[in-house]
């Protein structure tokens, strides 16, 4: 059986084709891509190295690796990976494009300098295996960034027992036929992360802590991104959530060293070595 969920994957190719992410300000994305490669050695790669974007959605990460590499492989298993053709296949002469999923990728092992998968591997069913998947694929000394959904382990009771009520609240949703899936959570992004994004902000004008504050990760980003986070947060059929120490052994266990993670949002964001 393939390390997939055929609803998820349907889910997210119906929200990247909604969210092609041509709305978003190139400042702001590229702000988004910065804290998520605030952990990648880029000095570890080779003069034009070869790696993969494992689960690229529209390819907005895509967007800023490829003119720094020699070869990029876009593997996506949604109907997404049009989106991305369409966004980068006219600028871009070095991606190349895959529909396959993290267990049949169409590369072969050993064959990577670089592979990087960011929000992807906790909406399958067996993360740890993706991981190994992805690892298999690296030449050794060859890094892997992974953003993985983090558990709350260093939130207050409260926080937790927050997440938990919406959780609860995303089982009826995801369930929801698209379109109205679609209308539900953009009232979300209206009634909920845009006051607390927006409380936020003023706090931090005022020179007060956010770190408590649900949702404060959003106080400079646009409602596009919130939008676009509430479709994938709430939308999205299959989620898993692993702590910090839970990720570093399913790294380890896959084969990767010298595990380093950014500690600053988004959580978890972690970067290891093929041995």
């Amino acid at each position: 059986m393939l390390n997939s969920d055929e609803k998820t994957v349907e889910s997210f190719g119906d929200e990247w084709v909604r969210f092609d992410q041509s709305k978003l300000s190139r400042i702001e994305l590229e702000k988004a891509f910065n804290e998520y490669f605030a952990v990648f050695p880029w000095e570890r790669l080779p003069p034009d190295p070869e790696g993969f974007d494992m689960g690229c959605g529209s390819g907005r990460w895509a967007s800023f690796v490829a003119p720094r590499v020699g070869r990029l492989h876009c593997i996506d298993p949604s109907g997404a990976i049009k989106i991305a053709e369409q966004t980068l296949g006219s600028v871009t002469t070095n991606v190349f494009f895959h529909k396959a999923s993290v267990d049949k990728p169409d590369l072969l092992p050993a064959s990577q300098d670089f592979g990087y998968s960011l929000g992807v591997l906790h909406h399958v069913p067996n993360t740890a295996k993706a991981i190994r998947s992805c690892a298999e694929l690296l030449k050794p000394g060859a890094p892997l960034l992974l953003y993985i959904y983090y558990a709350f382990e260093f939130r207050p009771l409260w926080f937790r027992a927050l997440w938990r009520s919406s959780d609860f609240v995303r089982r009826f949703i995801y369930r929801l036929p698209p379109p109205l899936k679609n209308v539900v959570t953009d009232v979300l992004a209206l009634l909920i992360y845009w006051p607390l994004a927006r409380l936020s902000g003023i706090l931090t004008g005022l020179g007060l802590s956010v770190h408590s504050v649900p949702l404060s990760f959003y106080r400079d980003h646009s409602f596009y991104t919130m939008r676009t986070d509430a479709r994938d947060r709430f939308g999205t059929p299959l989620e898993q959530r692993f702590t910090r120490a839970q990720i570093e052994k399913m790294m380890l266990d896959a084969g990767l060293v010298d595990i380093r993670f950014s500690e600053r949002a988004p959580y978890w964001c972690a970067v290891g070595v093929k041995a």
